[in-house]
């Protein structure tokens, strides 16, 4: 029988200890349709929504600075509370074809819509507690995503369920340097938990050990042609297990802002988030079918797993890093209106690759690479105040990727967004406020050029995404 299945460059071990490896991997890196690149989330304001983010933190009247740059807390006179929900409903549909290792067509669905609605959450407190001196603090999720594919579907074993999320406690304070300038700070603590589930190709397992064996010369060709025909007897094409894995991490960063009025009409701010560096502490579990533990315990199979038993619990852990971001927010006020701008820049670039530990010691120390490259978010939008308590809003924005085809994979169908956003603001008193806002996501074909699985199956074609986000937002003034 020919086989031409491909190694794994730098394994010490044969195939099937891959697996695991791959599975946490991806747990990591799974994508949201949202108004952010790849995994990050912007949806913590209403009113920011409203115009795509433009003016973030120079338009006023909005606590979710506290989050955002502590230092335009400074506008902010009193005490206020403020919550805010924002719906995400996004949709990805796969179109494409999928081969095994050796090439043979891979049976199955596309995957039918891998979207979800899912609710974001925010919280944000601020108070004056002198004339220059503002204090905060805040809940919100800077990072998540949750996708889900058919169990059977012909990328079943790169990806079926991924779930994920960054859930951050922020403490933050200001301090006004001067009338129009001042400084802000904030600390940050952040959990980060991770779920996958994604199949298994046993059938390809089986015949990886065999041909990797043959390579090695532990057993000759008539050997390996034969244990190829009882693999294939034994677990033909199509006996998937499924493999669950999760974990999770807290770990910390810090904020800086800086925000300055050149004019009583103008405004303008600078924030940096710091990168968090997260060790993510997992579980794996397995689901593996009655012929495949008749394979695997074989006397013939079982000396080429090289003593250990691959398939089992077993505990994980892998470096991963949230990254750091930057932004530039500008505002312009005038009686009946108000516009403005917005350039972020996220450092995706610091995400080459992934590399995963086993406490089993069957499994090797695996790498993945992801080349992923930084991305850019820019926005224009503005406000009009139709009296003393309707404000209308509107907005469009851009929004960068920072995957390509080449490393596209059914985890992060990530493409360029463009957004368009509208809003509305409603004054119930001088001190209840509540705010709406709708954006429309258009996203690019995303292609994905050839993603391979942790059994080396391949999948090409693209993706087709979209996302609605619906926002609402009430903020009392005491």
């Amino acid at each position: 029988m020919h086989m031409s299945f491909r190694t794994l460059a730098g394994a010490a071990r044969p195939l099937a200890f891959a697996t695991l490896s791959v599975a946490i991997v991806g747990a990591l890196v799974a994508p949201s349709t949202a108004s952010a690149s790849a995994f990050q989330l912007k949806e913590n304001s209403a009113a920011g929504l409203g115009r795509a983010y433009a003016g973030s933190v120079t338009a006023g009247n909005d606590a979710s600075v506290v989050a955002n740059n502590p230092a335009a807390m400074s506008d902010l006179n009193g005490t206020y509370l403020q919550a805010d929900m924002t719906a995400i409903n996004f949709g990805s549909t796969f179109h494409g074809t999928a081969t095994d290792a050796f090439g043979r067509p891979i049976s199955g669905s596309n995957g039918g819509d891998a979207g979800t609605t899912l609710p974001v959450p925010a919280l944000f407190f601020t108070t004056k507690v002198s004339d220059r001196v503002h204090v905060g603090a805040s809940f919100d999720v800077p990072f998540g995503f949750q996708t889900q594919y058919d169990q059977n579907w012909i990328g079943r074993y790169n990806t079926i369920k991924s779930k994920f999320q960054s859930l951050d406690t922020t403490l933050s304070a200001s301090f006004d340097v001067t009338d129009t300038f001042s400084l802000g700070a904030s600390v940050i603590a952040e959990k980060t938990s991770a779920e996958l589930t994604n199949a298994i190709n046993y059938n390809t397992v089986g015949l990886g050990l065999i041909q990797q064996a043959a390579a090695a010369g532990q057993i000759s060709p008539a050997q390996a042609q034969a244990l190829a025909a009882q693999v294939g007897a034994v677990v033909p094409p199509g006996s998937d297990g499924y493999a669950r894995i999760t974990g999770n991490n807290w770990a910390y960063g810090w904020q800086l802002g800086a925000y300055w009025k050149p004019t009583t009409q103008d405004k303008l701010a600078f924030d940096y988030r710091s990168k968090i560096s997260h060790t993510l502490h997992g579980t794996a579990n397995f689901t593996v079918p009655d012929n495949v533990v008749a394979l695997l315990s074989n006397p013939a199979v079982a000396p080429l797993l090289g003593g250990g038993m691959p398939f089992t619990h077993t505990n994980g852990t892998a470096d991963f890093t949230n990254p750091a971001t930057a932004d530039v927010s500008y505002w312009h006020q005038e009686e009946k209106y108000g516009f403005g701008a917005d350039v972020a820049w996220t450092q995706w670039d610091l995400f080459k690759q992934l590399q995963v530990t086993y406490a089993n010691p069957a499994q090797p120390t695996s790498t993945q690479a992801f080349n992923w490259h930084n991305s850019w978010y820019v926005s224009l939008g503005g406000e009009y105040y139709l009296n003393d308590q309707l404000t209308l809003r509107a907005g469009v924005g851009l929004d960068t990727t920072p995957t390509t085809a080449a490393y596209r994979e059914p985890r992060v169908p990530d493409e360029t967004r463009k957004l368009a956003t509208v809003g509305i603001g409603y004054k119930l008193s001088q001190h209840f406020e509540i705010n709406a806002s709708y954006a429309h996501i258009f996203v690019n074909k995303a292609a994905i050029n050839g993603a391979e699985s942790a059994t080396l199956d391949t999948l090409s074609g693209y993706s087709n995404d979209y996302g609605n986000l619906l926002s609402l937002s009430a903020q009392y003034k005491f």
